[in-house]
């Protein structure tokens, strides 16, 4: 990957947040369509989750990234799997600041923040490093 200049690069992160932002609707919305035809919680998650990930897969694809063409089958399952190591970055960074820190321990909703911001950080760096990483930035 060639180097991209700082702008190109903020503008790309900026744009998968919106994308990201979009899934989590795709996400709630599957994980309800779910639980209303009596999938429960966990079970409920997978297609949630697939949905999600295809959706956010696309839009980066298109908009993010503005990528056409070529092995998009591989592309998705790559973007899949290393998006569950976004979501451990997310969870993990939650799961120790709510430990260790007792400002956050009180408030939580710091916890999510940073986590998310953890797992979408992370998300992004794989994603334009491995996933997108032949991308044509116009």
């Amino acid at each position: 990957m060639t180097a991209l200049p700082s702008t190109v690069v903020l503008a790309q992160f900026l744009r998968f947040g919106v994308v990201g932002t979009l899934g989590f609707v795709v996400d709630t919305a599957v994980l309800y369509a779910m639980l209303a035809l009596g999938a429960g919680p966990y079970l409920g998650r997978i297609p949630a989750y697939l949905a999600a990930a295809t959706t956010t897969w696309a839009l980066n694809r298109r908009w993010t990234f503005r990528q056409t063409g070529g092995g998009a089958g591989r592309q998705w399952a790559t973007f899949v799997v290393l998006n569950l190591g976004g979501f451990v970055l997310n969870y993990g960074t939650y799961a120790a600041l709510v430990r260790y820190v007792p400002f956050v321990a009180a408030n939580p909703v710091l916890g999510v923040a940073a986590g998310a911001l953890a797992g979408m950080t992370g998300n992004f760096l794989l994603s334009r490093r491995y996933v997108f990483r032949q991308a044509v930035v116009r």
